[in-house]
């Protein structure tokens, strides 16, 4: 892992995952080959190679946000991985009764590192360059979703093989889980098509970053019509219309985005063998119909499972000596 690109200063080099860019490419496909390893071996248990990676270690989870996939995915991981946790109270844990830098300094006395699930992306870069050691996860910020990004990789690593020259459409709000998405697929040589309503596109910057990290002629593209992104395409991918935090703007965004909705007839204009995604939890009957979350090309469900396969691979990777 290198110096963290946008986000970081060198002192974060090798021992926080704040952004999918944290990862070169190499880093990336080494992620889920032991992705793939951890998967394979956890039937074994305490006899899996990786039993012992966290032995003696305890991580923090700071969760200022709701969560299912996450939290039960890294509490599993830690402890398949004989490692212990911590989950202090929210409002303790982030900065609200104290600075991040304080509340990082009391932890690094404690603990091995911290799992984090906030609103800002600042917010884990600050709790991160007030420690010297301190091992940070972004689990999920407003601005990007690393996590979830490498499961999805995982995912359609297990259903193409080799991902070069596939093509997913992702349908929907240019959120956080579309930034990650983006970042990291085209680092596999998959091409991204991302259909969205004005003023709901992809964060300003994103297409230097993607010529950056882009690998075997990997391209971004843009669309206002989810039909013309999806043609022809290897997987379509959504997300929520409103993000945890936007609650107050449900209806306008239920009004914005109806014409995005993935249902059948949109699914009909993707390839013939065309998987689809989503991160979970779904609002179903909005951004996405029950006839295609429940249809056999869903692989929202290897989705869920490959979030823990993941992070316990990004957890050996980080706290390997």
């Amino acid at each position: 892992m290198t110096t963290p690109g946008p986000h970081g200063a060198g002192s974060l080099e090798g021992r926080c995952f704040l952004s999918v860019l944290d990862f070169e490419p190499a880093d990336l496909e080494h992620s889920l080959t032991l992705s793939a390893t951890l998967k394979r071996d956890r039937p074994l248990g305490k006899e899996a190679p990786t039993s012992a990676a966290l032995q003696g270690t305890y991580v923090a989870l700071l969760f200022e946000k709701p969560s299912l996939r996450t939290r039960s995915t890294f509490e599993i991981a830690i402890r398949e991985l004989g490692g212990n946790f911590i989950v202090p109270s929210a409002d303790v844990a982030l900065g609200k009764r104290e600075s991040l830098a304080d509340v990082g300094r009391c932890l690094e006395r404690w603990v091995a590192g911290a799992v984090v699930r906030t609103y800002e992306q600042s917010r884990l870069t600050d709790l991160a360059l007030a420690t010297t050691s301190f091992r940070v996860i972004n689990a999920l910020s407003n601005e990007e979703h690393p996590c979830q990004a490498l499961a999805d990789c995982l995912t359609l690593k297990e259903r193409w093989g080799d991902p070069r020259g596939r093509t997913v459409a992702f349908v929907g709000d240019g959120n956080n889980v579309a930034t990650s998405f983006a970042q990291a697929a085209v680092m596999l040589g998959i091409h991204v098509r991302v259909a969205s309503p004005d003023g709901c596109d992809l964060p300003p910057g994103i297409d230097g970053d993607i010529a950056r990290v882009a690998r075997y002629g990997a391209e971004l593209t843009r669309f206002r019509d989810p039909v013309a992104a999806v043609r022809g395409a290897d997987a379509v991918y959504t997300d929520v219309w409103t993000s945890m935090g936007r609650e107050a703007e449900v209806a306008e965004r239920r009004r914005l985005f109806s014409p995005y909705q993935v249902n059948d007839a949109l699914m009909a204009h993707a390839g013939t063998d065309a998987c689809f995604l989503h991160c979970l939890p779904a609002h179903r009957g909005e951004e996405v119909t029950d006839s295609v979350l429940d249809s056999p090309a869903s692989a929202v469900f290897d989705q869920a499972e490959n979030r823990l396969h993941t992070q316990k691979a990004l957890l050996v990777m980080l706290y390997e000596d």
